[in-house]
């Protein structure tokens, strides 16, 4: 099935139910503290598991001379039934050895019993009991559903618990805890309905009968209770109940109800008279019952509530990513017949929407004929002249849900005359797949004999006003729709900001490079690779820089800009300065876990996250740094600290290229020069990883591409696919 398919049923079937589901979620988050309330009391005592009947009931049966039954109940405690010497009948909990009174059973308190009734009936009987049935049913689906998205997101059930993409906090959380509470729901949406079922009489359980043919009762050779095979061999934790006879008269017996079956049992000789095996519906319903109501166990009974409000969180951040992904919409004033101005957006999550509302509503404004509608609504357009693609990338590189058949469509229908057209991605840098499908989607239309390309592809990286705003500028100068950068769009990402400490600066080297330590505050979990998103002027404008843990501390290096915003910025901090920032998990450039050599590639300050991964390299995976700068005087920056990584047995090599310097080598140079190592380093599965520019990345990645095929290799494509080249270069 496709995603759409997927999210839209999750979506149908979660509004369905939304009101019930948030009425279950409260009543079952009370419901929740019961069994925690009844387990906590001092009735259940040690050696439980190692005492018999044999060995229960004569003690029991001394002290009580009344006695009528013995329950064990979900908790493990002993409870008792005995008739008084006024004839009266006593309840108490007992100490099961002993016979010793532990404490008197109490009535439900009414705020459970209130609870109770509402959560499976709605006071509503039998009728309330099926709405509340269909309700769990529906919470089956939904959470298939849910599980369904994740796994499609998530690329295949394998990558289930890897780390998402950072969206919109709604979003991000709705996926991060779902992936943890969808079991435990859908446990509880199991056990619910089957509850459920149980009213009705094809799922009711059976009713245990046991024949005993009363008229052939021996009553000889007579034993004591505590001489009876069965109780011997009885644990008093597999016993539900035990019912004493009422008289002497060799009719009447006692009756044991385990957890598996039912026993009549001769009271005289302790023959087994009859026994009946539960019927699987009864073993449902009781297994139902255990895990639904929490009565297995505190931790499970914390879990259930947990889960409960869990499930109010999704409800809650559902409907914010429902409100947030249809508040981008508008209604056209033109049909798409009558347009001179198509704008086409790709979505996931309704992001996009708000820049091209924001576009087309500006274009309304000036009076200009515009439709606004998504990929899946591609069709001909007789009196287009522009056509915008706004699209977002989904997962790795795919196109996002009203995005999958658009290539299929732009085939189907071709324009009929020339229509001038500008791609615009959206996407972070953070992921390696960034804007690919909005590079896809430009190439296509390339191909098409009808499509004049306008502009370029621009890509706006984390949905930055700055890029989106250059594009607006380029458009407007191109066709002299007069467009502008709306303030709304001009809000600071405050997302996961956290204060950061300033521990050490170094000084501005001779290459215009310092570095930077400095120390997260709170636990934050932070891995060389990962990227420091730091806003210097506290309003949209974001600059992001590689990390290299140190210790517990990251580094950044950084090379200062004459008109730098975060070079600048970060220069003017002392020691003992605080800034706001925030982490950004860059996942596909983490140094790889099972690596059996790594050779990494950087140019410039684009050896930081290498400087961290190099540093805690305490296996010993071998190492080979190629590191290309200008000037010998550049590398001193890092030379010392390079040295004792090799000292420490924690870097093999390193390889220096320097461009201005005699000779000018770049790293291409050396890599060519070393390219047999090079690639038998690929070929038995070594890891390349590439940091620094694009220009040098290109260089490399073209070089490997000459390598292998001059040496029949697999090819870069290949080796990328396969996760042996990562890179993060900018």
């Amino acid at each position: 099935m496709t995603m759409s398919i997927w999210r839209y049923s999750h979506f149908a079937l979660a509004v369905s139910s939304f009101l019930l589901l948030t009425l279950a979620s409260v009543t079952g988050i009370i419901l929740a503290f019961e069994p925690v309330t009844e387990k906590v009391q001092p009735y259940k005592v040690s050696g439980f598991y190692d005492l018999h009947l044999s060995q229960v009931v004569p003690v029991l049966k001394a002290q009580y001379p009344g006695l009528q039954e013995i329950k064990v109940d979900d908790n493990e405690f002993v409870l008792i039934t005995w008739s008084d010497k006024t004839g009266d009948n006593q309840k108490a909990y007992v100490h099961p050895a002993t016979g010793a009174r532990l404490g008197t059973p109490h009535e439900k308190p009414a705020l459970f019993q209130w609870t109770t009734t509402l959560h499976r009936s709605l006071f509503l009987h039998e009728t309330g009991r099926i709405i509340m049935g269909i309700t769990a049913f529906l919470l089956i689906l939904v959470t298939l559903s849910g599980i369904a998205l994740v796994i499609q997101r998530q690329k295949g059930l394998k990558r289930f618990f890897h780390p998402i993409e950072q969206g919109n906090w709604a979003q991000y959380y709705h996926v991060l805890f779902g992936r943890f509470a969808l079991f435990p729901i859908l446990a509880v949406a199991i056990t619910g309905t089957l509850l459920a079922l149980a009213q009705f009489d094809s799922w009711a359980p059976k009713k245990t009968i046991l024949s005993v043919d009363t008229d052939h009762v021996a009553e000889e050779p007579v034993r004591k209770p505590a001489e009876f095979p069965l109780f011997q061999r009885t644990f008093l934790s597999q016993v539900q109940s035990v019912e004493f006879p009422f008289s002497d008269f060799p009719e009447d017996y006692y009756t044991l109800k385990l957890k598996d079956r039912h026993v009549a049992v001769n009271q005289f000789t302790g023959d087994v008279l009859a026994q009946a095996v539960l019927d699987k519906t009864v073993l449902l319903n009781n297994w139902s019952m255990r895990w639904h109501t929490g009565r297995n166990g505190i931790i499970w009974a914390i879990v259930l509530a947990i889960t409960a409000g869990y499930l109010l969180f999704f409800i809650y951040s559902g409907l914010v990513i429902t409100i947030k992904r249809r508040s981008g919409r508008v209604r056209n004033k033109y049909k798409a017949a009558d347009a001179r101005i198509i704008l086409l957006v790709g979505t996931e999550n309704g992001t996009t929407n708000h820049f091209a509302a924001s576009v087309y509503k500006q274009l309304i404004s000036h009076g200009e004929k515009v439709y606004l509608a998504g990929l899946d609504k591609y069709t001909t357009f007789p009196q287009a002249q522009h056509l915008i693609v706004m699209t977002s990338t989904y997962g790795l590189g795919d196109p996002p849900a009203n995005g999958k058949h658009f290539a299929a469509q732009l085939l189907k229908h071709p324009q009929a005359q020339p229509i001038h057209y500008s791609v615009v991605g959206f996407g972070s840098r953070s992921y390696q797949d960034f804007c690919q499908f909005a590079v896809d989607t430009d190439h296509l239309l390339q191909q098409q004999s009808w499509a004049q390309a306008a502009l370029p592809l621009y890509t706006i990286d984390d949905r930055s006003p700055q890029d989106f705003s250059n594009w607006l500028t380029a458009w407007s100068q191109l066709t002299g729709f007069p467009l502008t950068l709306p303030r709304q769009l001009l809000t600071t990402n405050k997302h996961g900001l956290r204060s950061v400490k300033v521990m050490h600066k170094t000084a501005v080297d001779a290459n215009d490079s310092f570095q930077v330590r400095l120390k997260l505050k709170g636990l934050t979990k932070v891995s060389s690779g990962d990227l420091l998103a730091i806003y210097p002027k506290n309003d949209h404008r974001e600059r992001l820089y590689s990390i290299g843990k140190i210790g517990k501390e990251i580094q950044l290096s950084i090379r200062l800009h004459e008109h730098g915003l975060g070079s600048r910025y970060l220069h003017g901090l002392e020691p003992g300065a605080t800034l706001s920032a925030r982490i950004v998990k860059n996942q596909h450039f983490h140094f790889p876990r099972k690596a059996r050599a790594v050779l990494m590639i950087a140019n410039g300050t684009g050896i930081a996250p290498f400087l961290g991964m190099i540093s805690s390299n305490h296996k010993g995976v071998p190492i080979q740094l190629y590191a290309g700068f200008r000037t010998r005087a550049a590398f001193a920056l890092y030379r010392t600290f390079l040295q004792g990584c090799m000292d420490a047995g924690k870097l093999d090599d390193i390889h220096l290229a320097l461009s201005r310097e005699t000779g000018k080598h770049y790293v291409s140079d050396l890599l060519l020069r070393d390219e047999e190592h090079v690639f038998t380093h690929l070929q038995e599965g070594g890891i390349v990883m590439i940091c620094g520019s694009l220009s040098m990345q290109r260089d490399v990645l073209a070089l490997l591409e000459k390598i292998s095929v001059a040496k029949k290799g697999a090819g870069v494509e290949a080796w990328q696919s396969g996760g042996q080249i990562l890179s993060d270069c900018y």
